[in-house]
């Protein structure tokens, strides 16, 4: 039913619409010179990110028609960009895959854009950065239609001493581990504030009604590997894809950084963040007894490639 407020506020959105889409379009007037489309890179775009998928899986994120997509994808392969392969999971299903090809034209694409949008963020102020980043976490957010009541930012001053005080309290109020633990996560925080590396290093604070709920870190081990360390989330936010997202987010930074395989190491008792592990693609590749934490467990190292 329209009403006068209706068509304000839709005259509102419109008017923003026109606006970012000219935002965007400058932002994106290099893409058009190259040999691609923009629907072309970003197929590739997210069969970087997310790793293999299926044609159903692409049609349905990015709102394409079958046919189109269909004809698109046999280009991409006929290029070399893309190949098609068997699903580790399930023999009879046919994934997407982004050939090294693929990766070596997607790079420097997507290297270019990602400055020219820094270049944007950098004219404004920093009090103003954070307000247009969580104007359009929130924009996202709403229009989604499901609601995840979170948000996941960088890190501000304060964050990593929360998660040293947060981590040690759940780590012994759930599994009753000593102050040894305490001390590992206050040397692994330390580390990585120290010895920070933006284009290969990044730490997410996931953030609920205000406050710190869950993180996780991405740090190098060598040149080829990327660690994910220290994931947790709070005990009020669970059930929500917290923990899920922060280990996407972590592969698919440590894609784009250009490593090409992710390692982590746990305890075989946190059950809930290892079938988290397993079901980004992890497998287990080594295990051993240890008395660590005040207790005796099972250590635990998982891989993956990217």
């Amino acid at each position: 039913m329209s009403t006068p407020l209706l068509v304000q506020r839709a005259g509102i959105v419109r008017g923003f619409n026109r606006f970012y889409t000219h935002q965007i379009g400058v932002l994106q007037e290099h893409l058009l010179q190259s040999d691609f489309s923009l629907t072309e890179i970003r197929v590739m775009y997210e069969l970087s990110s997310r790793g293999d998928l299926t044609s159903a899986d692409l049609c349905q994120m990015l709102s394409l028609d079958a046919g189109y997509l269909s004809r698109l994808i046999s280009g991409l392969e006929k290029k070399g960009l893309i190949q098609k392969v068997r699903s580790i999971t399930d023999a009879r299903a046919v994934q997407l895959h982004l050939s090294d090809l693929g990766r070596s034209v997607l790079a420097p694409l997507e290297e270019k854009t990602q400055q020219e949008v820094m270049a944007l963020l950098s004219a404004l102020p920093e009090p103003q950065q954070q307000q247009l980043t969580a104007a359009m976490q929130r924009i996202q957010t709403l229009l989604q239609g499901s609601t995840p009541n979170y948000v996941l930012r960088d890190p501000q001053p304060g964050d990593m001493g929360l998660v040293v005080q947060q981590q040690s309290a759940l780590y012994a109020r759930e599994y009753q581990w000593n102050w040894e633990f305490e001390a590992l996560v206050a040397e692994i925080v330390a580390k990585y504030l120290r010895e920070f590396d933006p284009t290969r290093e990044r730490c997410w604070i996931a953030e609920k009604d205000g406050a710190v709920v869950g993180s996780v870190f991405v740090v190098r081990h060598d040149d080829s590997t990327a660690k994910l360390r220290m994931l947790y989330v709070d005990a009020s936010a669970r059930g929500l894809g917290i923990g899920q997202r922060l280990v996407d987010e972590c592969l698919r930074f440590a894609r784009h950084a250009g490593y090409t395989r992710m390692m982590l190491w746990t305890m075989s008792a946190l059950t809930d963040a290892r079938r988290l592990y397993q079901k980004a693609g992890f497998e287990l590749v080594e295990e051993e007894p240890t008395l660590s934490f005040g207790k005796p467990l099972i250590s635990q190292t998982w891989a993956r490639a990217l």
